[in-house]
C-alpha cells in the first residue's frame, strides 16, 4: 500500500475582502484519481482548494484557499507520503497588495499589480528524495514541448497533458508522458474512467516497481 498525496481544485487569491482571482477547476479529476487510488488499495490525502464536489469518504481531505496555503499543507503532508499527484490548478499570480477594504468603483480603469505565486509541484519535486511525482500540464499551444519542459523543470516522473476544455467538464482528453518524453498513454472519455487508466500506469510504473 502506498500513501499518496493529491492536490486538487483551484485556489483563490484575494484582491480585497470580497473579490478574488481564480479559475474554473472543479476538482473532479482529483476526486476521480483519489477514487482510483483508493480502489487500488492505497491511502490518499487530498489537499484541495474550494470546490463543490464530494471527495471519496475514505480519503483524508485538507481544505485550503490560496496557493500559499496549498503549498504549506502539501509540504507538510508530503513528508509522510510515497508520492504526489499534482492535479490542482492553483493560481499562478496574486496581487502584490491585498486591500483591507472593498475596492470601490471610480469610473476609470483598475490597475492590478500581480506577482507570481510559488510553483507547488516544482517545490515538492525539488525535494522529493526517493518519492515519485506526477504532474499535470494544461496548455493552449506547443502542447507537448511545454509539457516536457514542465516535466523536467518540476522533476516529475510522469506528466499528464490536457487542454482548457477539461476545466469544469466531466470529460477529458489526455496524453501521459514519461521522463524521456515518450507518450505512454493517450485516452479520451469521462474523467472517472480516464482516472482509472491514468492510475493504472502510475501504479505499474511508480508504485509496484
Amino acid at each position: 500500500m502506498a500513501r499518496i498525496l493529491i492536490t486538487s481544485g483551484p485556489t483563490r487569491q484575494y484582491l480585497d475582502p470580497v473579490r478574488y482571482i481564480t479559475n474554473a477547476s472543479s476538482g473532479l479529476m482529483g476526486a476521480s484519481l483519489a477514487k482510483a487510488a483508493i480502489d487500488a488499495g492505497h491511502e490518499v490525502t487530498i489537499v484541495s482548494g474550494p470546490v463543490h464536489i464530494d471527495y471519496p469518504a475514505q480519503a483524508t481531505v485538507v481544505p485550503v484557499i490560496s496557493t500559499e496555503d496549498m503549498l504549506a499543507a502539501a509540504e507538510e503532508h508530503f513528508e509522510n507520503c510515497d508520492g504526489l499527484i499534482g492535479v490542482a490548478a492553483p493560481c499562478d499570480y496574486r496581487p502584490r497588495r491585498v486591500e483591507d477594504h472593498k475596492i470601490k468603483k471610480s469610473g476609470g480603469p483598475l490597475v492590478l499589480h500581480l506577482i507570481e505565486t510559488p510553483d507547488i509541484v516544482a517545490t515538492l519535486g525539488a525535494d522529493k528524495k526517493d518519492r515519485w511525482v506526477v504532474g499535470f500540464a494544461l496548455e493552449t499551444d506547443d502542447h507537448r514541448f511545454r509539457a516536457i519542459t514542465k516535466l523536467e523543470r518540476k522533476n516529475c516522473d510522469l506528466i499528464i497533458l490536457n487542454e482548457p476544455s477539461a476545466m469544469d467538464s466531466k470529460d477529458n482528453h489526455i496524453q501521459m508522458l514519461n521522463c524521456e518524453g515518450d507518450v505512454v498513454l493517450t485516452t479520451t472519455g469521462r474523467k472517472m474512467e480516464i482516472a482509472k487508466e491514468i492510475f493504472a500506469v502510475i501504479d505499474f510504473r511508480l508504485i509496484q516497481n
